[in-house]
């Protein structure tokens, strides 16, 4: 930067030089125009200096080999330290790449109904409609809490409903998830029974791990977006177990066709750790599951972070 800086004050020097025979009117010109000029030459080293920087900060992104832990099974992992503000990356375009959020959205769901009103706590329940479902767990009354553990469809296309299309598009732009798109209100039809579709399953809503991790910060990080309260009810529901390095909170989901996820964040003391686990491998479909991207998930939080 001095090099640089010295250059042109040199240049400038030598431009005064060449003028010396002129009058004192004219070198009082040259006098303000080097100014100017050294002037200029101070702001571009900044200007240089600040591009620098922020070329810096983008090498903060660690790029790290996780493949012993995905064991042959095509997937990708982004995990973000709040403290350090730094992303690590296994597969960054497939990081970068949206695609159905399946049942991580029920994350989204449960806020959108507490901040709405429609759920008062984890204790709150929706009536079972006496249809038989092929999962014993959803043939029943349900708390959230109950229905958040079982990923029960039907509860949360309850809950979506009742919060309502605009409230639902407010929150999702809030919180930039995805591509907010709920165009699809009704789902694609991949489950028989219309209680068992939404926009979130295969359909239009789509978000990418990186996104992922990114509204999770935004609704858990340390800036008061939500209700206080509210937020104590959505980690009590999403808690799952404790891990070497703090207390581990997250949500499954998992697709058909070879696709799932975790999702969620590690908390220790006053700092969390967020991360999105994706899988996509028809290869290896039996082996994909949402609780696969998770046992993946725990075995990096213990390892690696």
């Amino acid at each position: 930067m001095k090099k640089v800086k010295g250059i042109a004050i040199v240049l400038l020097s030598v431009m005064i030089a060449g003028c010396s025979h002129k009058n004192s009117e004219q070198q009082e010109d040259n006098s303000v125009a080097t100014e100017q000029q050294t002037a200029e030459a101070d702001q571009n080293i900044q200007e240089t200096e600040i591009v620098r920087e922020n070329e810096i900060s983008v090498l903060t992104d660690n790029i790290v080999d996780y493949s012993e832990y995905f064991q042959g099974i095509s997937g990708c992992a982004v995990i973000y330290d709040e403290s350090s503000n730094v992303y690590s990356f296994y597969d960054k375009e497939k990081c970068e790449q949206e695609v159905s959020p399946l049942s991580t959205f029920k994350i989204v769901s449960a806020l959108a109904g507490l901040e709405n009103n429609v759920l008062e706590s984890q204790t709150s329940a929706m009536e079972y409609s006496g249809v038989k479902y092929p999962i014993d767990a959803w043939n029943s009354d349900l708390t959230l809490k109950e229905a958040f553990e079982a990923s029960c469809i039907w509860y949360f296309r309850q809950v979506v409903d009742m919060v309502g299309q605009e409230n639902i598009r407010d929150i999702l732009k809030e919180i930039q998830y995805g591509n907010c798109d709920i165009s699809e209100w009704n789902g694609s039809g991949m489950n028989p029974l219309p209680e068992l579709n939404g926009f979130w399953l295969e359909s239009s809503l789509k978000i990418s791990p990186k996104q992922q991790v990114d509204s999770l910060n935004y609704i858990f990080g340390s800036d008061d977006h939500f209700n206080a309260d509210n937020l104590e009810e959505l980690k009590s529901i999403m808690y799952i177990t404790e891990l070497d390095h703090g207390r581990l909170y997250g949500k499954t989901g998992s697709g058909t066709d070879g696709n799932a996820w975790f999702v969620g964040f590690m908390e220790e003391n006053d700092n969390k750790t967020y991360f999105a686990i994706y899988l996509d491998d028809m290869q290896n479909k039996e082996a994909v599951s949402g609780n696969k991207a998770k046992e993946i998930a725990i075995s990096i939080l213990n390892n690696e972070v």
